[in-house]
């Protein structure tokens, strides 16, 4: 079973959203946090109230930040994210901002953290996908291709590392009330809105999953049925979406 007391954990995205419930919840636990995000001010906010250390500034740039003044780091949270919409049309600039925020601030993470892990034969990756990662997204292909992605690398280090002490999570939420979802405009209020939860709940369950060693974190149980549906009837799976796709469309002639 896992634990996070006395755990040295960073989470990044922390000023806001799911990640400022994360940083709150992981200290109510034990956990010594660190607050990274890119709002300076957001970020020292949540770490004055939880008693943790503020790391304003980029996600890529928080491993050796934190490890600096925390002393080592037990529990990465991957969490800093970019919800992008559009489709190919969508500018590479865009495209590759999300790429690199959604990916590659995990691959980078993961470079300097896993050394580290395996010469101490342990340590806990908790990547923050949506369920998007599992599924899809109407309106928004940089984030659910990147997404993709996303849980595509957590599930690389979770089968090279598990053996090895390494634990890693996909947290995998579909609308969660935060000013990421209020920005995904119109897409975001026909699909995530009316099912939407509070970052708490999401909090709530990543502990749980932590608690059970859990792979795969779903703060809304119903997306494995949505998961395996797609998996096993995909031409059903795309003509639903698809029908999302058009209501969509028509609410917006």
């Amino acid at each position: 079973m896992g634990s996070v007391r006395d755990a040295r954990a960073v989470v990044t995205g922390g000023a806001a959203g799911i990640g400022a419930a994360l940083a709150r919840r992981l200290a109510a636990e034990g956990a010594r946090v660190a607050v990274n995000d890119l709002d300076e001010a957001g970020a020292r906010a949540v770490a004055a109230e939880i008693g943790g250390v503020a790391l304003p500034g980029d996600a890529s740039d928080a491993v050796p930040a934190a490890r600096a003044a925390l002393g080592g780091i037990d529990l990465f949270c991957a969490n800093a994210g970019l919800a992008t919409g559009g489709g190919p049309e969508t500018p590479d600039d865009e495209w590759s901002a999300a790429w690199d925020v959604n990916v590659m601030a995990h691959v980078r993470a993961a470079r300097e953290l896993v050394p580290e892990w395996l010469e101490r034969g342990g340590g806990r990756f908790v990547a923050t996908v949506s369920a998007a990662g599992l599924l899809s997204m109407v309106a928004a292909a940089p984030y659910a291709v990147t997404k993709h992605a996303a849980l595509a690398f957590a599930e690389w280090l979770s089968l090279t590392y598990r053996h090895r002490g390494i634990s890693v999570h996909a947290v995998c939420p579909q609308g969660v009330r935060t000013d990421m979802l209020r920005a995904t405009g119109a897409a975001g209020d026909l699909v995530l809105a009316p099912g939407a939860i509070e970052p708490e709940q999401v909090a709530d369950a990543v502990l749980a999953g932590i608690a059970e060693d859990r792979f795969l974190i779903l703060p809304h149980p119903e997306v494995a049925g949505y998961s395996a549906l797609r998996a096993t009837d995909p031409d059903r799976w795309l003509s639903g979406m698809n029908k999302l796709q058009r209501t969509l469309e028509e609410g917006r002639d």
